[in-house]
């Protein structure tokens, strides 16, 4: 039997080995992050490694694809769920974008602690809001409708096995080999010619929405590598000859922990696609729409410490409003921003609750009087050494920061008529489509710190709860 947790690591590593046959700039790009990594293991030593090992981090990716309707994207559900990846969060890019992009998001992952240790891949999946009077007006959506209802994405045994092994939680060595083989062939790009006016009307509406509707099939987007240094990976990119994005999306680099995400990327790349003309004539042309993302990953926030992270986010966009200003810039007065408002250490961001650990006994006590017993209160057990924290990475996503990322990446603007009333496609609307709950990233990294305390709480010999620092 090969279970879940392998099928999910062999898929990551076939969709790599095609997408770095496709675009060989990603190869480029995870051969530099695997050189900053190791040059961040030789200089940092152990505490390199504090948000994961070498070897999760060196593995890691998480794949962006986009699909067209609701029932695609149960499609993809099930295939996913194969690989004991489930939906997290929702992403609605519609008003997180300045410019065209009418999708709402969830990224499938793996939301175990010990599944996300093994193999955490995740993939960033998009779905057309074709409803959304804002970008697709009656007509339109019609014929969106008709040419996406007519294409077949994932073949029907494909399927078959992806609700074979979800059900049995894996799949005999000969199936497996053939749903790896059939999903990876899913995502690869197409050959099949693309209508060059209708892939041009849908253009003038959304670049987004043209590779998702203007083509018969879906390929992934980007694929990402892990970096533990992202700004020393985007200037030997740029060193290499290769055209980066304008700045790194996401928290700013600063002198204090790593929280959340920071993102960037290489340019799209014009990649030659065949076209059908009018006249019925195909030509070969190009497309801009793959780029070749990069992340630095940091750690998971509390509700309240991302509630801080918008709110300086709103004070940096304020601050430099009507200005230009270089990437440099902008980082520098976010740094300072940050720098008056977010701890500058673990052990404040612990006891502010602003952000997500694991809890573990030391054997060691420094700091309690000899003999006494140990305290129920976390602040207390850090304090007296009885606990030591470690934190727990963030596996989510940032809407701005992806809508920047798909942004910097577009052919144009697109168009978007603000006067409409957009469609309401919230949360529940997109666990309706996917026919299972939508996980809450918190209540994830919440209950993966409980049951660390929990560890804790037996281990102490405490007879009762360990209380978490109180919060304002």
């Amino acid at each position: 039997m090969v279970d879940s947790t392998a099928l999910r690591a062999a898929f990551a590593r076939r969709l790599s080995a095609m997408y770095g046959t496709e675009v060989p700039a990603y190869n480029t790009l995870v051969d530099v992050a695997q050189e900053v990594n190791r040059e961040v293991l030789e200089r940092m030593g152990a505490d390199a490694e504090r948000l994961g090992s070498i070897d999760r981090v060196t593995a890691e990716r998480h794949g962006a694809i986009r699909v067209g309707t609701p029932a695609e994207m149960a499609q993809v559900a099930r295939i996913f769920g194969a690989m004991g990846m489930y939906p997290v969060g929702y992403y609605d890019l519609r008003e997180a974008a300045s410019s065209s992009v009418p999708v709402v998001s969830t990224a499938f992952r793996p939301v175990d602690e010990a599944e996300l240790a093994a193999n955490p891949f995740r993939v960033f999946t998009s779905m057309l809001v074709t409803g959304d009077r804002r970008f697709f007006d009656e007509d339109l959506e019609r014929r969106l409708g008709e040419f996406l209802g007519a294409r077949r994405l994932f073949p029907p045994r494909l399927l078959e096995l992806a609700d074979r092994a979800e059900a049995e939680g894996g799949l005999d060595d000969r199936e497996a080999e053939e749903f790896l083989a059939l999903a990876t062939q899913a995502f690869e790009l197409s050959r099949e010619p693309v209508s060059r006016s209708w892939y041009t009307e849908l253009e003038r509406v959304s670049s987004v929405a043209a590779d998702i509707g203007g083509v018969p099939s879906t390929h992934v987007n980007h694929l990402t590598p892990r970096v533990l240094d992202i700004d020393a990976l985007y200037t030997r990119m740029s060193e290499r000859g290769i055209t980066m994005i304008d700045a790194i999306q996401g928290p700013p680099r600063w002198n204090g922990p790593d929280l959340l995400l920071r993102q960037t990327s290489f340019r799209a790349l014009a990649e030659p696609r065949v076209f059908r003309e009018d006249d019925g004539r195909v030509v070969e042309d190009d497309l801009r729409v793959r780029f070749g993302e990069v992340e630095a990953r940091g750690i998971a926030v509390t509700p309240a410490g991302r509630a801080l992270y918008d709110e300086l986010s709103a004070a940096l966009d304020a601050a430099l409003a009507g200005q230009r200003v270089t990437a440099e810039e902008r980082n520098a007065v976010a740094a300072k921003l940050w720098e008056g408002r977010v701890p500058s250490t673990e052990a404040e961001l612990v006891t502010g609750d602003l952000a997500y650990f694991t809890f573990h006994t030391t054997g060691h006590v420094t700091g309690a009087r000899p003999g006494s017993a140990p305290p129920a209160d976390l602040a207390a057990l850090l304090a007296e050494g009885w606990v030591t924290a470690r934190p727990i990475v963030y596996e989510d996503f940032l809407p701005r920061s992806a809508a920047g990322i798909f942004q910097s990446n577009l052919t144009s603007d697109g168009s978007k008529d603000a006067t409409r009333a957009g469609a309401d496609f919230g949360a529940d609307a997109l666990a309706g489509v996917l026919g299972r709950p939508l996980h809450d990233p918190y209540e994830l990294y919440a209950s993966i710190r409980a049951a660390s305390l929990a560890r804790v709480r037996d281990e102490l010999g405490l007879d009762r709860e360990i209380a978490l620092p109180a919060t304002s």
